[in-house]
């Protein structure tokens, strides 16, 4: 994203030159990760893997592209009306056929997962809105709240109805947090959070109840961790890590995708070494089978 102290806009990331993107699925049984396409002139995002879970819905030049696995790998875009240019802030309602989707103008939308014509859920244009959790039931919205323009304040957890309506902040720390996802079960939201450190951007993944309260720290890191992803049975989780020092979650730096079992977040089972950072795993990347998960990785080659 840019910075503009009057009005921020959001646009589209591009690939820099020699830069491509590429995405891989990680097999959690064997712990090897296959390259499954790669693009030179597309920059691709945040991988949700597909409810039928033979295709991958991502981001890329402000649209919404779905990659099918099988019989073929095969990209296209998928047609939604009315919907703004989009970021990589994008979640499936799966059982109601839907995906949820931050634009760039600073607004959730909702649209059929197949396409079709998107409806805007949120309504204040003050705020900027970048969703990240969507409650089991599909009921609830978990998104990361900032005053438009202003991204020197720190995200404050917001949750509002699907369907729309008021805003609502529960209880989450005063210092910068970012990534809210439901759990499996609904009862908590796994995030990752300033909370814990003096250090400016020292990030730390942490869970809060789901109507808001005491932060229960997951795992205590040198490093800059981001996005908490769970599987879908609950029992395993991916999430980024970035070098100590960073400031946000910028992009093109040596990062880690880690894998870990929620039982001890602290033993991690593997780990996947890239050249990436943001679009690699903003958002929930699980198969329904729970056996895989997908990432995206941003090499450049060296002249």
């Amino acid at each position: 994203m840019t910075k503009d102290p009057e009005d921020l806009e959001i646009v589209p990331r591009e690939l820099q030159p020699g830069q491509r993107a590429e995405v891989w699925i990680a097999e959690v049984g064997a712990g090897s990760a296959e390259l499954v396409f790669a693009t030179d002139t597309l920059l691709l995002e945040a991988p949700n893997w597909a409810p039928d879970g033979r295709s991958l819905l991502l981001n890329g030049d402000g649209l919404l592209w779905r990659l099918d696995l099988e019989p073929e790998v095969t990209l296209q875009k998928v047609a939604i009306h009315d919907l703004p240019p989009i970021n990589n802030d994008h979640v499936l309602g799966a059982e109601r056929g839907l995906i949820y989707l931050s634009a760039n103008d600073g607004h959730i939308y909702v649209a059929p997962v197949e396409g079709g014509t998107a409806k805007r859920v949120t309504h204040d244009s003050s705020r900027y809105h970048f969703l990240h959790g969507v409650s089991p039931d599909g009921t609830m919205l978990a998104f990361v709240e900032l005053p438009r323009g202003e991204f020197l304040v720190p995200g404050r957890l917001a949750i509002i109805s699907s369907a729309g309506g008021e805003t609502r902040h529960p209880e989450a720390g005063s210092r910068h947090l970012d990534g809210p996802e439901y759990s499996p079960d609904g009862a908590w939201l796994y995030v990752n959070t300033e909370e814990f450190t003096s250090h400016p951007g020292h990030a730390q993944l942490a869970r809060v109840p789901a109507e808001g309260g005491p932060m229960e720290r997951l795992v205590e890191s040198e490093s800059v961790d981001w996005f908490p992803h769970l599987s879908p049975d609950g029992e395993l989780a991916s999430y980024i890590s970035f070098p100590l020092g960073t400031l946000g979650h910028p992009p093109d730096l040596d990062v880690e995708v880690r894998l870990v079992r929620t039982a001890d977040w602290r033993d991690v089972v593997w780990r996947f070494p890239l050249f990436g950072g943001q679009g690699t795993i903003n958002v929930n990347s699980w198969s329904p089978d729970s056996r895989r998960f997908a990432f995206v990785a941003y090499p450049i080659q060296q002249a």
